[in-house]
Parts: structure tokens; sequence; C-alpha cells
């Protein structure tokens, strides 16, 4: 089956990150989630204190929000940041303006940047992928930079393409000044901005996750392990990058997938690095432990055959780009009932990957999310003979109704 690459630009934003909960009593110990945006929505478990000022936890599939505190808070993003130079250069990658072969040399400008780094002195050649790698895994950032001048030409440009995609995804409360991610006045994210951004990787860039669960790699002579040490203490985190500086405290966005279900959690400002493993370790293991997955159908398994008229062909499959799951609390899954709108008659011409369709997701009758039904294979337009023959048919079986 070929498929279109998603758009994530207002699907991300409009249909995921749907509100799940409006959190109960937390206690004098915890900490006040953020309202829900939702209207209608039931109230279900609270999750335990989490020692840091603002966190987000969805699950990825749907979106749903497991739990949330101060998700919507401008804090320095430290280099979550490169998940978006990541994005960018991922979509370089795509439309093939470079390739992960291609030998690049290290400007001297990356070479000055501070903080992590590979330190590759001026001029010397690295690979995209070695760049790529060294980017995510030990967090360079002379890395970051030398890959924002290969894709944009320079510094600046990249910048701004950066600020753009983050507009374009609905990151309405971000702003970057750098591609790594190093604490300027005015450079600023939230958790849920970088939650809609690391949603947008997994759904448009798939062939790229590897890069973020790899536990090292080397480079000449040098071997650098992952920062994300929730890859070697639980094996099923996947993903995807942590950040520190002293402004931002210690940060992390992590991926995990345990059976039918993916969590997702970005979590900003931690007071320690034993705190940021100890509290996302803590949430991720809440939000599987509390909530119960009900899957009603896989990615691209059809679904059911659709009838095309004025098409060469009679008939094709139809069904999800995604899984469509949906989460709710340990017990209380056979409250989520599905709705399938496919209208019909259905004309040709249609492309593979063309909605034909919506399915709603609901919660004891309240909407959680939709997720389009799509073609699975394309139905050209048929000759216009046979499309007037079609308008026939469709004429008397329109009187027989």
């Amino acid at each position: 089956m070929n498929f279109k690459k998603p758009l994530a630009a207002t699907l991300i934003a409009a249909q995921m990150l749907a509100p799940l909960t409006a959190m109960v009593s937390q206690g004098a110990s915890a900490q006040p989630a953020a309202a829900p945006a939702a209207e209608n929505v039931a109230v279900v478990l609270a999750p335990p204190f989490i020692n840091a000022p603002s966190y987000l936890a969805v699950e990825a599939t749907s979106g749903q929000v497991i739990a949330e505190v101060n998700a919507k808070a401008r804090r320095d993003p430290a280099s979550l940041t490169k998940l978006m130079t990541a994005f960018i250069v991922f979509d370089a990658l795509y439309q093939k303006q470079i390739n992960l072969g291609q030998r690049l040399r290290m400007p001297e400008r990356a070479w000055k940047t501070d903080g992590a780094r590979l330190n590759l002195p001026p001029g010397t050649p690295a690979t995209a992928e070695d760049l790529v790698r060294g980017m995510l895994i030990h967090s360079a950032n002379d890395a970051a930079v030398a890959l924002a001048i290969a894709v944009a030409g320079n510094e600046g440009e990249f910048i701004a393409r950066m600020n753009r995609e983050a507009k374009r995804l609905g990151m309405t409360d971000t702003n970057f000044l750098n591609p790594t991610g190093l604490s300027q006045q005015g450079h600023y994210s939230t958790a849920h901005d970088l939650t809609v951004l690391s949603l947008a990787i997994m759904r448009e860039y798939p062939q790229f996750l590897r890069f973020f669960s790899e536990k090292s790699f080397t480079i000449g002579t040098s071997t650098y392990e992952n920062r994300n040490r929730l890859l070697f203490t639980d094996p099923t985190v996947d993903g995807l990058k942590t950040g520190f500086t002293d402004a931002a405290g210690y940060c992390l966005a992590a991926t995990v997938k345990r059976g039918p279900r993916r969590v997702l959690a970005v979590m900003l400002g931690a007071p320690s690095e034993a705190a940021r493993l100890g509290e996302m370790q803590k949430l991720i293991d809440w939000a599987f432990t509390a909530y119960e997955p009900r899957q009603f159908y896989e990615a691209r398994k059809p679904i059911q055959q659709l009838q095309v008229w004025k098409s060469t062909v009679d008939a094709i499959p139809i069904g999800f780009r995604d899984d469509v799951v949906a989460i709710n609390v340990a017990g209380k899954t056979h409250e989520i009932t599905t709705e399938l709108t496919i209208p019909e008659p259905a004309f040709g011409p249609l492309q593979s990957g063309d909605k034909v369709g919506t399915l709603k997701v609901k919660r004891s009758g309240n909407l959680l999310y939709e997720r389009d039904v799509i073609a699975f294979e394309s139905a050209p337009a048929a000759p216009m003979w046979k499309r007037m023959w079609h308008s026939v048919l469709l004429f008397f079986k329109g009187l027989f109704k």
C-alpha cells in the first residue's frame, strides 16, 4: 500500500491531545492540574505527586491526555529544542535535500558552539547520519549547528524555519532562538508544545525513530552513551530526548511501548538527574497501571471494501493509518464506543490516502477524538461512457429508496 506522507500541520494540534480527565483533588502534597479544555470530561484517577514543575503525559496513539501539570507554562526547553532541529532535518532527508550517507564538513561556527560536542575540528568530514546520531544520542551542539547549516545554508535561516514549523504545528507558546537549546532570554517552549512536536515526529517520520532508541554510538575513537538513562533501566522505553541547562533544570521527553499502548511523557524542570529518571518512571508506570486500552482497529488493516462509482475499479479497501485505541480507567473500557460514518455513494477518482469517512471515538457518549478513514488503494476515474452509465444506475437506485 502506498500512503501519502501524513500532514501534521493542523491534525496534531486540533485532533490530538484530547483531554481525558478533570483531575480530582490530589491532597495537600500534590500539585493542581491544569483545567481541561473540554467541557464534558469524566472525573477519574489522580496521578501521584510528580516532583517537576511542568509535565504532560498522553496516549500517543490517540492523543488522550493522561495527566498534566502546568503543561502550558513557558519554560526553557534546554536540549528538547533539538526535537525541532531533528524534525526539520528529517524533513530534509525525506525530501532528499540531504542523505544519511552524505559527508558534511564541520563548519567553524559549529565547532565554536558551547556545551556538549563531538569535538570534530573545523573542516573535518562526518556523515549526516553520524551528526544526527551525535545530536540525538550525545546531544552534541556542534552536530546540531552543523546540520542546521547543511540544511538551510546558515543558522539564522534554520532558526526562522524552526519557528515557522512551530507555528504550523500549532505550538503557540514556543519561540526558538537557536537549534541547540542553549539558554537565551526569549528562547522558550512548553510541555504541551513539545508534546505536539514529539507526536508530529512520531507520526510523520517513523523511519527515523530508531535514532532515539540507540544506547550508544561511536565516531572515530570516541564512544558516547545515550543521556536518556531510562533506555538502560526500562526495556519498554524507546525514546526520545533529554535536556539540561542550569536555567532549565532536567528535562525529558520519553516514549514507552507496552502491548498495544504507547505513552509519551514530557517533563520540564526536574531538580536533579536522579529525579528526572525516578519521577518519569513513576509517571509512566502509573499511566500504564491506572488505565487500560481498548483497541478497535489495527493500522493499515482493511475494515471493509468501499464500493466506488464512476471508477475503473468496483471497490477499494479502506481503513486507518494508525491503530485506533482509546483508554479509560482500569475495568471501565466498556464505556468506550465508536461511531463510524462513511458517506455513500463514493465516487472516483480517489487516491490512496484520501479521506473517505470519519470515526468518532467516545467515552460515555462524550467525544474523545476523531480519526479519518482513508483509502488504501487508488480508484481512477472511469471513461465517460461508464460514468454516464453509473449516473443512470444511481438515478434509478435513488427512486427506490
